[in-house]
């Protein structure tokens, strides 16, 4: 294992621990014009959300309404349910529709839940998910920013993993925790992002990230400030 990803895994509890885990739950607050953008404003709001952290499965209930979004990556599909639990829209491979899409291309309502799905997902399993089979990971050079030294790690995903992009950076802070994450959506016309984590909360010895924002990032690595896309502030986390 690469001696920044040991050192990060150690910095969350160490992967023996993560391997006896079932699931992560966390009512999470979904923020910023994004999810109007893409045409569903309603996307707003906080969601109960439950991680399987052994397999790439999530379920969203929207607290305001009940609807339930589901995304499973073994059947490769997202079902969106109402609080009865009638299916209001069921998408099979659906990482295929997003084909030809631009950053300025409108999304069905199981296509922005299963962007919700996958990315959210990741961002609770992370980084354990960095060990798991297929996936490589290597210390690439550090960066600074604001006077501080970030080391950062490649990550490079198989296809067995849904996530924004195959190779992302990570960059993490002397406690080897995370501080921001880059990468380019393949789904949104590979918009270029800058993720930055901006507090952690410690769940029974787990630091979890539980305030971020994402914003675009210039072609100098550099973020574009100026307005925030997406935020997710995280409460309520329970790990199992």
């Amino acid at each position: 294992m690469d001696a920044l990803l040991s050192r990060v895994i150690e910095a969350h509890g160490g992967l023996d621990r993560w391997k006896t885990f079932s699931t992560l739950t966390a009512r999470i607050t979904y923020g910023g014009p994004f999810w109007e953008f893409k045409g569903h404003p309603e996307f707003v709001g906080t969601e109960l959300v439950e991680a399987n952290l052994q397999d790439e499965r999530v379920r969203h209930v929207q607290e305001s309404t009940g609807r339930t979004t589901e995304f499973d990556l073994k059947a490769n599909r997202v079902t969106v349910t109402g609080p009865d639990g009638t299916v209001i829209e069921q998408l099979d491979d659906p990482r295929a529709t997003f084909a030809g899409y631009t950053p300025e291309t409108p999304w069905s309502l199981a296509q922005i839940a299963y962007f919700r799905s996958y990315a959210t997902w990741h961002y609770l399993v992370e980084p354990y998910v960095f060990t798991w089979p297929g996936v490589e990971a290597h210390e690439v050079e550090p960066w600074i920013e604001n006077g501080e030294t970030w080391r950062v790690l490649s990550v490079t995903f198989p296809e067995s993993i849904h996530t924004h992009n195959t190779t992302q950076l990570y960059y993490f802070d002397d406690a080897g925790l995370l501080r921001r994450m880059d990468y380019q959506p393949d789904v949104n016309g590979r918009t270029p992002v800058a993720h930055y984590v901006r507090a952690h909360q410690t769940v029974d010895g787990i630091p979890v990230s539980n305030k971020r924002h994402i914003h675009t990032r210039n072609e100098d690595r550099t973020p574009d400030l100026s307005w925030l896309p997406i935020e997710l502030d995280l409460s309520d986390i329970t790990i199992r």
